[in-house]
């Protein structure tokens, strides 16, 4: 089981349209500031992909959010996740008929304190994430749409038949297993 991160990202094939978006750790005698969403990220921010909200969830060590369902958004939203405490794991799957990468699940290491990103999480994709810290993560998502509960899906992993590398079935407790 593979994990991305920025160190390897080039070295993987990903999802048509995730994004690992790089940023910069601020460090002086009085502390540390990141910069965590700008408007001139042409990458990651501009046109279909303006800022529409942002919200944070605390999730407990081991947790993961959606344990048995993968989350998805159908029409228009898109997430842009980055860790500001702890560490997790995003899983992302493509099972969309039409694309390119169709079937291909990438595994995301996220860790706040070293090589902080934002990962940007297509609309139609299927995802979720586990906390892997022993403390808490927080976690921020700067969506590109209000919340609206019909741009909200859930698949139960059985249905939606996502393989590990090791040809078992997608589920977090088989993650928890490789780790």
């Amino acid at each position: 089981m593979e994990l991305i991160n920025l160190a390897n990202k080039d070295k993987v094939r990903l999802i048509k349209d995730v994004l690992l978006y790089p940023l910069k750790i601020n460090k002086d005698k009085s502390g540390v500031l990141v910069e965590t969403l700008r408007t001139d990220w042409k990458e990651i921010y501009g046109k279909g992909r303006e800022f529409m909200m942002q919200y944070y969830s605390i999730t407990a060590p081991g947790i993961a959010r959606d344990e048995d369902v993968w989350h998805y958004h159908p029409t228009v939203q898109e997430d842009r996740f980055l860790v500001v405490q702890g560490s997790i794991i995003v899983a992302i799957a493509d099972n969309k008929e039409n694309s390119p990468t169709k079937g291909v699940l990438n595994l995301f290491y996220m860790q706040a304190d070293k090589d902080p990103y934002i990962l940007l999480i297509p609309k139609e994709t299927l995802h979720g994430f586990l906390v892997v810290s022993g403390i808490s993560g927080i976690l921020l998502n700067f969506p590109t749409a209000l919340y609206n509960p019909k741009e909200e899906g859930r698949i139960p992993f059985k249905e939606a038949q996502i393989m590990l590398p090791d040809g078992s079935l997608f589920s977090w407790e088989n993650v928890r297993k490789n780790l």
